[in-house]
This record gives C-alpha cells, structure tokens and sequence, in this order.
C-alpha cells in the first residue's frame, strides 16, 4: 500500500527505525508495536479509503480483531486534505477526531533572538534520564506509574534510533537542567521528521523551542542528508506559529480517529 498522506509516511518512517511492524492488508496498514502496546499511535490501523457513512463500526470490529487485548482504539486516514465522513457516526463510537497541520521546509529561517541556555545532542545517560522527566513534567495531575513506565519505553526508543546513526535527539540545558527537547529522525530517504518538541511549562515562552529547533533542522539538513524536513503541529496551538516563523509551509492535514481506554 502506498502512503500518500506526509504525516503518516513520516509516522511509519519513524516507527520502522524504532522496530514496529507494518502489515499491509491491501485495504489498510496494521501498525502494531510490541515493546510498547499502549502506545496509541503505535498500535493502529491505517485506512486506505475514507469509509463512508456507515462503514465506522465496521472498522472498530477490525480494529479490535487486530487488537483483542487493546484498551484503546485508534484509526488513521491515508488522506492529506483532512476532510472526514460521517461524523455523527464517529460521535456515536465516542470517537475523538483529531486534524493536525503537517508544515515542511528545506531550509529554516534564524529565529530572532537566542536565549541563554546550552542547546546540543543528547550523549549520556544522565542526558537521556532527563527527557523522560521532562516529558513526566508535562501531565497534570498526581503521578501516573503506566505514564512514567511509557515515557520510560519511548525514551528507550529514540535513544536506540539516535544510536543507530538515524538522527539526533537535542535538548537546551539550563544550568545544567533540560528543558526543552526534540528529536529529527530519518531513513535516509531526503525526508526527516521532527519528534516531540517539548519545554518544560516552567520555561515556556522564552524562545528555547525556537532555538532548539532552529539548531536540530540546520543539523538534520546537513548531517542526515535531508532534503524535507517534516513536523505535525496542533492548528489551534500557538507553536504553530513558531514553525511558521522558522519557514516551514502548511504542506496537508492529517486525520486521526481515537478513544481513550476509559470512554
């Protein structure tokens, strides 16, 4: 099955770096990551056609037959112009619709003005360590050990890319303390995908994303050979902005369908 939609790719791209296992089923994608099966967006499926009205329940029963033990339910669109059919069904399922911008540039503006922080790769363990804090640090709410024990997977994960020689993980440091970080992985196909820009809520609005981006794309389109650099923002969050500032363009949209494990 070809791709067509750059978000999802880019998403498969970097889920084959990190081990996942891709089945084609002609009609759709089974995306399926053992190491890590609560992570929604590693466990789904990835339809070829957008079902017409109707069609949803269909496609939760395949899901689930995929994903017997799955507590979640998670559904992408091969579509890049972010329209979705049958709403009122999706509604039904208790479905959230999710349409993200996905924004690409092949080369990146300056930013403004560079704050007073430490910005380069992840190299040790203690580096590594702190970004799944930093990401612990972005939920509300008392300490979630099934959280923390996923952050603590991912984190594996993207070091093992970073190792393997596919891209870099970067964080900016502020007396010695991470704050903000970003990966950029790539196969070696001219495109690279950023993953999970994020800044401590402590030191947000400060220009350190800003920075750190900046950096990590110069990096990845000299060092990782890419051509295409590649990010998925949220339309209604103002770091979209910020992407749009360092010269990434509105390229498509990217549909994703999903219920959390408790609706």
């Amino acid at each position: 099955m070809r791709i067509a939609s750059l978000g999802f790719r880019t998403d498969l791209m970097v889920r084959g770096l990190g081990g996942s296992q891709i089945s084609d089923r002609g009609s759709h994608l089974v995306v399926r990551t053992p190491a890590n099966p609560v992570y929604w967006w590693g466990n789904f499926l990835l339809l070829r056609e957008r079902p017409g009205v109707g069609d949803w329940p269909g496609w939760v029963a395949e899901f689930t037959r995929e994903f017997p033990a799955a507590e979640h339910l998670a559904l992408g669109l091969d579509s890049g112009d972010g329209n979705v059919e049958d709403t009122a069904g999706l509604e039904a399922l208790s479905m959230d619709v999710l349409v993200d911008t996905v924004l690409t540039a092949d080369s990146l503006r300056p930013p403004t003005s560079q704050p007073a922080a430490e910005i380069r790769p992840l190299l040790s363990d203690a580096d590594w360590a702190q970004i799944a804090r930093l990401r612990m640090s972005l939920t509300e709410g008392p300490p979630d050990p099934h959280l923390s024990q996923f952050a603590d997977v991912k984190t594996r994960e993207s070091r093992s890319i970073a190792e393997a020689g596919h891209g870099a993980w970067f964080g900016a440091f502020v007396d010695g303390e991470l704050v903000c970080g970003a990966g950029l992985f790539s196969d070696g196909s001219g495109l690279a995908r950023f993953q999970n820009v994020e800044t401590h809520p402590s030191f947000r609005r400060r220009g350190l994303a800003n920075a750190l981006v900046h950096q990590l794309g110069t990096w990845g389109l000299a060092q990782l050979s890419a051509s295409r650099l590649v990010v998925v923002a949220d339309p209604g969050y103002h770091a979209i902005d910020m992407y749009r500032n360092l010269g990434f363009e509105d390229a498509e949209h990217q549909v994703l369908l999903q219920r959390p494990p408790s609706a």
